[in-house]
């Protein structure tokens, strides 16, 4: 494997053995069904609601129902090394609805830029301090015009499913990480 892979690799691992930060107060409880999902990603994606519909499932069979879910738009590229910029609103049933923001690197061989609506289910949420952090993860794309895919990230006990319909020119695999934050920083680390 190159240096760069196994660093990557090494650094990412660290990373999601960082300590945990204090979590807000509050809790999550009440779960989204999957019509509500499909329903909601409809009116957010558009045209794409047969292909949503059938990712949703897919998650919602592996993992369960989610306790919250994010809207939002994200815009990335690479070459070789890349970065990935986004911003939502995270909706849950009984903490309301939260701004945030994510960025993060990546690395590998991936090449070229793609622009992204993105609904991200999300799992085991406790509190909305436990969305905020760094989730490791690897991804694949393959964006020529367009496409829709999903990956599954996890920090701690937390686990979101972006589920991405995108436009643009990139193909690719790379690892890295998005890290979740209350404000816009251009800074991907």
């Amino acid at each position: 494997m190159p240096k760069r892979v196994v660093f990557s690799l090494l650094l990412l691992f660290g990373l999601a053995m960082a300590p945990q930060p204090a979590l807000a107060q509050g809790s999550l409880t009440d779960s989204y069904s999957s019509d509500e999902l499909v329903t909601k990603g409809a009116e957010f994606f558009g045209s794409v609601a047969q292909g949503l519909a059938s990712l949703v499932e897919r998650a919602v069979s592996q993992f369960g129902l989610p306790n919250a879910y994010i809207l939002g738009e994200e815009a990335g590229g690479a070459i070789f090394a890349g970065a990935r910029y986004g911003e939502g609103t995270m909706y849950t049933r009984n903490q309301g609805e939260h701004p945030l923001f994510w960025q993060g690197p990546t690395v590998g061989l991936d090449f070229g830029g793609d622009g992204s609506k993105v609904m991200m289910l999300v799992y085991n949420l406790g509190s909305i301090g436990e969305v905020y952090g760094r989730y490791p993860g690897v991804d694949g794309s393959a964006y020529f015009v367009g496409g829709l895919g999903m990956t599954v990230i996890k920090y701690r006990d937390v686990i979101m499913v972006p589920i991405r319909s995108g436009v643009g020119l990139r193909a690719g695999l790379n690892v890295g990480y998005l890290k979740f934050t209350q404000e816009p920083t251009w800074n991907p680390f």
